[in-house]
């Protein structure tokens, strides 16, 4: 509206929305590209943008930005980068943009700090709306997942493991190890820091504990360590 005198009223006016600054690391270049035109469709402005965990935190600690946007599992591991990230810029929301559906990779990217995970056939129109609500506070996940967690939290207390079982003395020392501390509610990551392995080599030794027990899931196999 322009005022008698010919200058621009600006009373009762809002003040733009300023754009979400986000850093995104992916190892995939043409899934980075669609991200990039689907955030700044949304008004967010990507300010640094990233192929490993070593370049998003590198970018996020120099760009200070609103959100970091990271895939799972591109090199390094972005639940690394999250971890360290969160440590690091507390203030700087991060987001898992993955594949992955797995019970496993959403528990750990959670207890590493993340503070929403979005798998990549979310509808790109909806990612910028995502990441404004995990801004406000709000919980970036689908359905699905959201009612994993809930049955997750809503199961009984979990028994401790027993080496009386029948199926621990299948075990190796080293993969009891393991299996003891993922049934104690450590991720991966933690477990591998803890005995001073690579993520990899924690989750050969479980799927070496699934094939020894004939199971098909980590749940199953702590259910046969458990004191019955």
């Amino acid at each position: 509206m322009v005022s008698p005198e010919g200058t621009e009223d600006t009373a009762g006016s809002t003040p733009p929305t300023p754009p979400i600054r986000v850093v995104m690391a992916d190892d995939h270049a043409r899934i980075r590209g669609v991200i990039r035109q689907a955030l700044e469709r949304a008004g967010c402005e990507v300010v640094g943008e990233g192929a490993s965990a070593d370049d998003a935190v590198r970018l996020t600690l120099e760009h200070r930005p609103d959100v970091a946007l990271l895939d799972i599992h591109m090199p390094g591991s972005g639940i690394a980068a999250a971890r360290q990230i969160s440590r690091a810029q507390p203030e700087v929301a991060v987001v898992m943009l993955t594949q992955s559906a797995e019970e496993d990779d959403v528990f750990d990217s959670l207890r590493a700090g993340a503070s929403g995970y979005l798998l990549k056939d979310t509808d790109p129109a909806r990612l910028g709306f995502a990441l404004r609500g995990v801004l406000a506070g709000e919980a970036a996940m689908p359905r699905r997942l959201v009612a994993r967690i809930l049955d997750e939290f809503r199961a009984p207390a979990k028994r401790r493991f027993t080496r009386k079982s029948p199926a621990a003395a299948k075990l190796s020392e080293r993969e009891w190890e393991v299996m003891e501390m993922l049934g104690e509610g450590l991720s991966t990551e933690e477990v591998a820091g803890r005995l001073f392995l690579s993520p990899t080599t924690v989750r050969v030794h479980v799927s070496s504990v699934l094939k020894k027990l004939r199971v098909k899931d980590r749940q199953s196999a702590f259910d046969l360590l458990r004191d019955q």
